[in-house]
């Protein structure tokens, strides 16, 4: 019979370094697949607040936001650049998981791996998943705006320059090439900085955050806590973790898109974006789509917990022929 993999009463941040590397790899890419799927509306729905600046504002919240876009573009609207997430959530996961594998048998050396230590080892993995988190970010970012400019021509003509001409949205196919072509390599990796500014920091705060969360539902201070408080626990240290990082995560946003209104700021850098913000947005935008992050990333945090407490990498393995002595 078919023996419970280690999985089934831990939880997700424990013992994933309990589980073979392969049956990781799975589990983080289904996680993926399913969370993007649930709560990509919603991450359209950041990028555009995030994105509309004072004197162009189209969206008054994210319940506008969608509405609006299902009106304007149907209900696969809210799908725009779901197919580059979906395409590259697995190998991020698998640079991130293997990162994280190599990061805490290193630390792990010399003795006990302390929580510093499992936080030193999600910033390196985190560090390391901006090789496909970037231009992942960069794509999905350019497919979930066009819908919002397309709308702007329409509702508020006043923000386009003048002799315009309306194109059709493009692929991210044809992003990617024409990105390669006019700006090689560099040109998929704009926002790097940024990029690794969010995500680091995001680990800092995550790692230890749910570490004491969850320490605090556990019956046995040996034992494991039960997987409802694991589940809580990834939820809010997820939450907080977002809308702590938000700042940036704005300032990624309008770095990394490449089509604006006429009325709309540009940026050179990552100073020069928080200059111009400062100046005139206010303090306050910083804080676009904080709310919307935050409904992102605790669900996804809370079906890959699912992902993992099912063991399904594990007992899909299980049906892999397996080699003998």
């Amino acid at each position: 019979p078919l023996q419970k993999p280690l999985l089934f009463s831990h939880s997700a941040y424990v013992l994933v370094s309990c589980s073979s590397l392969p049956a990781k790899l799975i589990n983080g890419g289904i996680a993926g697949l399913i969370g993007v799927t649930c709560v990509f509306p919603i991450d359209l729905a950041k990028t555009r607040l995030q994105n509309q600046q004072n004197g162009s504002r189209l969206y008054t919240s994210m319940s506008d936001c969608l509405i609006k876009t299902i009106r304007s573009e149907g209900y696969f609207g809210m799908y725009r650049g779901a197919a580059v997430n979906l395409t590259l959530v697995t190998p991020e996961k698998a640079i991130k998981l293997a990162a994280n594998d190599f990061f805490r048998q290193h630390l792990s050396k010399d003795g006990k791996l302390t929580l510093v230590k499992e936080m030193l080892a999600g910033c390196g993995a985190g560090t390391c998943q901006v090789i496909v988190t970037t231009p992942m970010e960069m794509l999905k970012i350019q497919l979930q705006d066009a819908g919002r400019i397309a709308a702007q021509r329409k509702l508020m003509p006043e923000t386009v320059a003048a002799g315009t001409v309306e194109t059709k949205s493009p692929t991210a196919m044809q992003l990617t090439r024409q990105l390669l072509r006019e700006k090689g390599i560099a040109g998929l990796y704009k926002g790097l900085g940024a990029t690794l500014l969010r995500d680091v920091p995001f680990s800092i705060i995550y790692f230890p955050l749910f570490a004491n969360l969850n320490n605090l539902g556990k019956k046995d201070v040996d034992g494991p806590a039960p997987f409802y408080v694991s589940f809580i626990s990834g939820c809010l240290a997820g939450s907080t973790a977002a809308v702590a990082v938000n700042p940036v995560d704005v300032i990624k946003t309008r770095l990394q898109s490449l089509n604006r209104a006429s009325t709309e700021d540009t940026y050179s850098g990552v100073t020069d974006c928080i200059r111009k913000i400062m100046r005139n947005e206010g303090p306050s935008a910083f804080l676009k789509g904080a709310y919307c992050r935050a409904l992102v990333i605790a669900p996804l945090f809370g079906i890959a917990q699912v992902i993992y407490f099912l063991g399904v990498g594990e007992f899909i393995l299980s049906f892999m022929p397996k080699k003998h002595d």
